[in-house]
């Protein structure tokens, strides 16, 4: 990646006044891409708008849309702001906002907390998706990616909410890929790993009690070890936002421990695989003849 892959480009990221889409914000910038940035608190996507100024070089634009994800309404206003603001274009949508949601047994959570984790982490990615695809539609070209977590491949206990809706997300984004490969609109899901992020705190506020005594021990070493450095989710969202990557889509891809920087290399072989993808597991996988008749 050279700081010029995405230049001209046109990016909205969600999430992007703290954490991850804050720093995914400023890297698209830095190598070329004119992006908006939209996330709930009016303060600190002020704040986020304020810190990317100094970034913006001549020829970029940055542009800061308060609003909700989970409202269509708002979707819908985020999105023509973008397009006002680019030309009409829009080449990358980054889904990045989303929440943990109550921690606790499934039933004794309070269930609006339940339903709202729904809302923001799906329909929040899908309501952005819909508003941008036929953008992408007009140009023939297209990148969508999504942040998964760690519900979408593994069970969650005491996070089922966040699990249920993360593995949703990652259906819905490589379904979505299948639609949208005639029309060269890649879609794609990140990995990120264990970062240190609002999530993590969230966590040790938590406590063992609410989140589970393993679940809260890991946390511990994860904040004493310092987590999955800012930089490796971010690189493969810059690789994933380039024509670097044209043509992988319906991909899950590990930020972390996925060799992603030799898969244009291997183009073909991935469109053909259902490798890095999830799929169920049956019984002849693991040893287990008997199971599969």
């Amino acid at each position: 990646m050279t700081n010029s892959d995405l230049l001209g480009r046109t990016a909205i990221i969600t999430g992007a006044s703290q954490g991850l889409g804050l720093e995914l914000a400023g890297a698209f910038i830095d190598h070329g891409a004119s992006v908006c940035i939209c996330a709930r608190d009016a303060a600190m996507l002020e704040q986020a708008a304020s810190h990317l100024q100094g970034r913006i070089a001549p020829g970029q634009r940055l542009v800061a849309e308060c609003g909700d994800v989970a409202k269509e309404g708002d979707v819908a206003r985020i999105v023509q702001a973008a397009a006002d603001a680019f030309s009409g274009r829009i080449d990358i949508l980054v889904n990045n906002a989303g929440v943990y949601g109550p921690k606790g047994p499934t039933d004794e959570v309070p269930w609006e907390e339940w339903i709202r984790t729904i809302e923001i982490n799906l329909f929040g990615s899908v309501f952005m998706a819909r508003a941008v695809v036929p953008h992408m539609k007009r140009s023939r070209y297209g990148k969508i990616i999504q942040l998964s977590g760690g519900g979408a491949t593994q069970p969650m206990p005491r996070f089922t909410a966040y699990a249920a809706s993360k593995a949703a997300v990652v259906r819905f984004a490589d379904s979505l890929a299948e639609e949208l490969r005639d029309d060269h609109i890649d879609v794609n899901s990140i990995a990120a790993g264990a970062l240190n992020t609002r999530f993590l705190d969230e966590v040790l506020e938590a406590g063992p009690e609410n989140v589970g005594e393993t679940f809260y021990k890991r946390s511990l070493e994860q904040r004493d070890k310092g987590g999955v450095p800012f930089e490796k989710p971010v690189s493969l969202a810059l690789f994933l936002a380039s024509q670097a990557s044209d043509g992988i889509t319906g991909k899950l891809i590990s930020a972390l421990w996925d060799n992603w920087e030799e898969f244009p290399k291997h183009r073909e072989e991935l469109s053909r695989s259902d490798a890095y993808s999830v799929r169920r597991i049956v019984g002849k996988d693991r040893g287990m003849p008997w199971g599969d008749k």
